[in-house]
């Protein structure tokens, strides 16, 4: 038996809302029986695309993460007391009984990723359904990931070793997370590339101010470790370190031959534009 799920690389979606487009086309107006009801016009989102913002000044990122029902193995929408109107299949895919949940405005609230909407014309509470009317009718993909034009949406057989999705996470295994993972939900909607903080900034020489200073030596060392990390300078005299611990001390050091080096520690309770490190000639 297959277990189904999906892979959200974050590192390429641009935040075009095909998925989300795609989703609507599909669910808006038509009954899917026994596994889901139409969705009305307006208000609900299956597919919600958060927008994170970080950084400072120039130095200003914007990632794209698209957010559905995660699909867990201990999904917190299956309680003692709605067990007959949410259940979770064989093939990991959990399901709102679209008429045993009349009427139950409570599961909406129990999601802890906000994916579940209220119907009020039909009076039943909805999600993704992972497209589980197609899975069932032999069709290999779903819509969000047969639309996505970059490729950002992966969906597969995470039991099949010889998969798309399985073979995406081992070979970017270093860059999976689940998204709120500290809920212990388990789910089976993987992301790559999750945005950590960031430290960037500039190096400026005292004496030639109104050159960009390619090629500069910056290096990066996180308080009580022995790992440094070493960048240089781009011609805009830009640097930049990504994919940060959050809440660590950094130490920065700036160098270039016949300057001074600059020193200094910041923290990344979010990501982090330094500004200007002004090295004074010798």
């Amino acid at each position: 038996m297959a277990r189904y799920g999906i892979v959200v690389d974050v590192e390429k979606c641009t935040g075009c809302h095909s998925c989300f487009l795609a989703c609507k086309d599909e669910y808006i107006g038509n009954d899917y029986y026994p596994t889901s009801a139409a969705q009305p016009n307006e208000g609900h989102k299956w597919i919600q695309l958060k927008e994170v913002e970080h950084g400072t000044g120039t130095k200003i990122k914007v990632d794209y993460i698209p957010v559905m029902c995660q699909h867990c193995v201990n999904p917190h929408c299956i309680t003692s007391n709605n067990a007959d109107a949410v259940y979770r299949r064989s093939d990991g895919i959990v399901i709102i009984d679209p008429k045993k949940a009349i009427g139950r405005k409570d599961i909406v609230n129990a999601c802890p990723y906000g994916a579940i909407f209220w119907n009020e014309e039909k009076s039943i509470p909805q999600k993704c359904t992972l497209c589980v009317h197609m899975l069932d009718n032999g069709e290999k993909t779903v819509r969000c990931a047969e639309c996505c034009p970059t490729g950002a949406l992966v969906f597969g057989d995470l039991d099949d070793a010889d998969s798309e999705i399985s073979k995406l996470l081992v070979a970017k295994a270093d860059k999976v997370k689940s998204f709120k993972s500290e809920l212990g939900t388990r789910p089976s909607t993987k992301y790559i590339g999750i945005p950590k903080p960031f430290i960037a900034g500039e190096v400026i020489l005292s004496d030639r101010q109104c050159d960009c200073v390619k090629g500069a030596k910056v290096t990066l060392k996180a308080n009580g470790e022995d790992k440094v990390i070493e960048v240089q300078t781009d011609f805009f005299g830009d640097f930049e370190f990504k994919g940060l611990a959050r809440n660590t001390d950094y130490t920065i050091k700036a160098e270039y031959e016949g300057y001074y080096p600059i020193e200094l520690t910041v923290r990344t309770h979010a990501s982090q534009n330094v500004g200007e490190l002004v090295l004074k000639a010798k």
